[in-house]
């Protein structure tokens, strides 16, 4: 089950466009992302979740990944966060 903390570095933080990037970023693999700030929890398949978190820029998360492609899953969470969820482009 790897697991990563990844920092959110984009201006907005974890908001609406982040969080529906996130979860398409996680569809394509046989996984299940638990993304865990602080004692909150979201699953990386719930946009809803994900917002509750309430995670700002600068924000340490927590990223579990868990099932088949667990590792491939979360080399391509890696990329999303360090291209900042592609918003500073």
């Amino acid at each position: 089950m790897p697991t990563r903390e990844l920092r959110l570095t984009n201006r907005r933080g974890l908001h609406a466009r982040a969080a529906t990037k996130l979860v398409q970023c996680c569809q394509p693999f046989d996984v299940r992302v638990a993304i865990h700030h602080g004692n909150r929890q979201a699953d990386a398949a719930n946009i809803m979740s994900l917002l509750m978190l309430a995670a700002p820029c600068g924000t340490a998360l927590v990223v579990v990944t868990e099932g088949e492609d667990a590792d491939a899953a979360m080399e391509a969470i890696v990329g999303l966060f360090d291209a900042r969820f592609h918003e500073d482009e």
